[in-house]
């Protein structure tokens, strides 16, 4: 099993704390769901819990281990943080090889799967620079979960999508989670993470305004 425990996280930046006091743990088999305006926090914390910010006071442990101190990032994380960014000149296929030669967990034919699982398998040769804004949105998610990690952090992964688009990341954050995995995933559509999300944290001022179990139960 996989866990994050935040202890009294606060960052603070030029003076204005961006997080202030967050305690929180997080368990896998889980999907979490962080709402909240622009500048609430949401995507704060999630570079904190990745390791791409310490925290000026307070811990973030994953399996035990501090961020920044015991380890530099999680060992096993795919993430989807803000827009995604590849190399123009590369196809989509190409792209995600060279992320998946980094560490060679991810083969050629588990590319080409995750290329036709978020709707690119006729996309695969055409280069990045020719993508649609939900075409670059996908690969972004494929490059994410490919590697199949124990811990998936996925910023806005609804953006530019339409609604087919929608339900297929939907379906696939599920899948995820059956796996085992942790998913973390902030999103502006509040019917989504009803849906989706097993726990939903209400974020404003770098703050928890309120952490609630969900049932998903459809309105009757």
């Amino acid at each position: 099993m996989t866990y994050i425990k935040a202890e009294h996280i606060t960052k603070i930046i030029r003076h204005q704390k961006v997080l202030n006091d967050l305690s929180f743990t997080m368990e896998s088999g889980n999907i979490y769901g962080l709402c909240g305006i622009n500048g609430s926090g949401k995507t704060m914390l999630m570079r904190a819990l990745l390791g791409l910010i310490h925290p000026t006071s307070g811990t973030i442990s994953i399996d035990g281990a501090v961020l920044g101190k015991d380890i530099e990032f999680p060992k096993s994380v795919g993430f989807l943080l803000e827009n995604p960014a590849f190399l123009d000149r590369y196809s989509g296929f190409q792209n995600l090889m060279l992320l998946a030669r980094i560490r060679e967990i991810a083969s050629k034919e588990t590319v080409t799967n995750w290329l036709e699982q978020v709707g690119l398998s006729d996309a695969g040769k055409k280069k990045y620079k020719k993508y649609s804004l939900g075409m670059k949105q996908r690969l972004g998610i494929a490059a994410a979960l490919m590697e199949q990690p124990d811990i998936i952090i996925l910023d806005e992964p609804t953006n530019a999508l339409d609604a087919s688009g929608v339900a297929l990341v939907m379906d696939l954050v599920k899948k995820e989670k059956e796996r085992g995995a942790l998913v973390i995933l902030s999103c502006h559509d509040a019917d989504f993470l009803k849906k989706t999300a097993d726990e939903i944290l209400e974020m404003a001022a770098g703050e928890f305004t309120k952490i609630s179990p969900n049932s998903k139960e459809e309105p009757k």
